[in-house]
């Protein structure tokens, strides 16, 4: 019986080997593809922290870890001043803030205002940490209940828009109420009057005054959470019911 001679399979297409030596020249390709992308320099950061080195930012801190060749001269230059360091002091004072003094020419014409229009019944500024606050009473704005603005405080209202034109500080609208619940279809809790309240000076503000932009003003809803006076009589709840307008001073701690 004759064994029949197989016949050799011819393999077609390139070699084994070659499939493993494409993948490494591929490998190699990626591998620095991705080193040149590494050693692309971002010319904005490259920049600042030159100029960072330029103006002795990191080397300027005193003491020195590196002791001094001639000290004597080295005390020398810091008693003159020569090598104060940068951070000590600012090189520029920031821009669009205005001065604590300009805070306190408003403080003097809204008291004026007040006095010759004789609402310090009605309305009561203060100068604190924060900077001016303006105490504004509910019978001067709103009806009870209620969040349009009265005609009676517009006046008020468009003289503090005035001034505000003349400074560019932040100012903090807060809505305040009693502690007597309330429940209507506008306002289902005094959360919602108070948020209301504040808002509608803000938007009077903004709309009435050229100039006064609304991203300078926040509105804060604190319902009956901040009362100033016991809520136990009709007279206390009248003047927790109120409107503080409150023009931020830069330097305030908060």
């Amino acid at each position: 019986m004759k064994f029949r001679q197989r016949k050799k399979v011819e393999n077609k297409g390139s070699p084994r080997w070659m499939t493993t030596y494409a993948d490494m020249i591929t490998l190699i390709l990626v591998f620095f593809i991705l080193l040149f992308s590494m050693s692309q320099i971002n010319l904005v950061k490259f920049d600042s922290i030159a100029e960072s080195f330029r103006n002795r930012m990191v080397f300027d801190f005193q003491p020195s870890p590196v002791e001094s060749n001639y000290p004597a001269e080295h005390a020398k230059m810091q008693e003159n001043g020569e090598m104060n360091n940068e951070f000590e002091e600012p090189v520029d004072k920031p821009q669009n803030m205005a001065e604590p003094s300009d805070l306190d020419e408003l403080f003097k014409e809204v008291n004026q205002y007040l006095e010759t229009n004789q609402l310090q019944n009605t309305i009561s500024a203060m100068r604190t940490d924060l900077g001016v606050v303006l105490v504004l009473q509910e019978q001067l704005l709103f009806e009870t209940g209620e969040a349009a603005i009265l005609e009676s405080g517009k006046p008020f209202l468009s003289k503090v828009g005035t001034l505000l034109t003349n400074i560019p500080n932040y100012v903090k609208v807060e809505g305040h109420t009693d502690n007597r619940p309330i429940s209507t279809f506008k306002y289902p809790s005094n959360w919602e009057l108070s948020g209301a309240r504040a808002s509608s000076v803000i938007r009077y503000l903004t709309s009435t005054i050229e100039g006064l932009g609304q991203s300078r003003f926040s509105a804060v809803a604190y319902a009956d959470t901040r009362p100033i006076v016991s809520n136990n009589s009709p007279e206390n709840w009248s003047k927790n019911r109120r409107v503080e307008i409150v023009i931020i001073d830069p330097k305030s701690p908060s």
